[in-house]
């Protein structure tokens, strides 16, 4: 089953095929309908049937939470707490309406996933950078919230390689690059752009670092040793806490992106680096991690353990820059 219900991109196609292509620079409203968008969470109290026997039960309402389901289709979202604070898929797209007419940031990609209970928009935002070997950075914008209770309304800067298609996300120590709004919050768009701002010189700070990472050598042992540190990870048996389990297949999948079969793994920037080793764990986690399908593949590469695995392997690969 696909988790991308419908979506629409500008450019070059993405995964397999999914989604309605555009051209460039179209108004949002067209945006909307081309995404599957253009809908709105509607709210319903819980009621429930409580049955006698050999009669017909009685309806009763349940006050403390709500049901979520879509206005065209009328089919059920989830049912949550009577104080969440819903978002609207209008209000993704709308988030970009200032950035795109005036702030030079063009939209490329935007939809809906498990049926609704999921949306995003991405925007590249105009700030790039180029690494030795004209291996290019650009920098993207991604606006994502759920109904569904598995992530807050979240406003995440994202680098994406343009040789490989990689992403990473750009959180750095401090903090900046994400704004993270919970549902029990009112979304206020104004405000998280405010907080955004901040995140323009996070952009200069994640470039230093990502030419430091492309200008540190890196032994192969010490290599093997980065990847043992990724992708070893604590068990999940609460009778063993005290023991890691050490993902062999992917340490030989990764070291094998490294050495060469990485798309731009030959290239100065990433030929045996610290660039190279993190790009080698994001290629991974962007297009060879197991999946039951590649936009579940996305959902955790973005939203899920894939990027958790993305953001260990950057603070790894940080700790070889001396």
């Amino acid at each position: 089953m696909h988790l991308v219900q419908t979506m629409a991109y500008v450019g070059e196609q993405p995964w397999h095929g999914l989604g309605t292509r555009l051209a460039p620079r179209q108004p949002l409203e067209v945006w909307a309908r081309a995404a599957g968008m253009d809908w709105q969470i509607r709210e319903a109290e819980v009621r429930y049937v409580a049955a006698h026997d050999k009669a017909l039960g009685s309806i009763h309402a349940f006050p403390e939470q709500k049901v979520l389901y879509r206005s065209d289709t009328k089919a059920p979202l989830s049912v949550v707490s009577s104080r969440y604070q819903v978002v609207q898929p209008s209000e993704i797209l709308e988030f970009y309406r200032d950035l795109t007419e005036v702030g030079g940031f063009q939209l490329e990609t935007a939809g809906v996933l498990k049926e609704g209970r999921k949306l995003w928009a991405l925007a590249r935002t105009g700030q790039s950078a180029t690494l030795k070997g004209k291996d290019q950075v650009n920098g993207y914008l991604l606006l994502a919230t759920a109904c569904d209770g598995t992530l807050a309304t979240t406003a995440q800067f994202t680098s994406v390689r343009v040789v490989c298609n990689n992403t990473m996300q750009i959180a750095l120590g401090d903090g900046t690059g994400s704004v993270k709004v919970p549902h029990r919050s009112q979304f206020d768009a104004a405000s998280v752009k405010r907080q955004l701002g901040l995140a323009i010189s996070s952009w200069d700070s994640f470039v230093a670092r990502t030419k430091a990472l492309s200008e540190c050598k890196v032994s192969d042992a010490a290599a093997e040793k980065f990847l043992r540190r990724v992708l070893t990870y604590p068990t999940t048996n609460p009778a063993d806490r005290d023991t890691v389990s050490v993902n062999e297949r992917a340490i030989k999948a990764v070291g094998q992106l490294y050495a060469g079969r990485g798309k731009g793994a030959s290239l100065p920037s990433a030929s045996s680096t610290a660039w190279g080793l993190l790009n080698a764990c994001t290629e991974f986690v962007d297009h060879h991690r197991r999946a039951r399908s590649d936009d579940h593949r996305l959902d955790a590469a973005w939203f899920g353990a894939g990027s958790v695995l993305k953001q260990k392997a950057w603070d790894e690969a940080l700790k070889l820059v001396v």
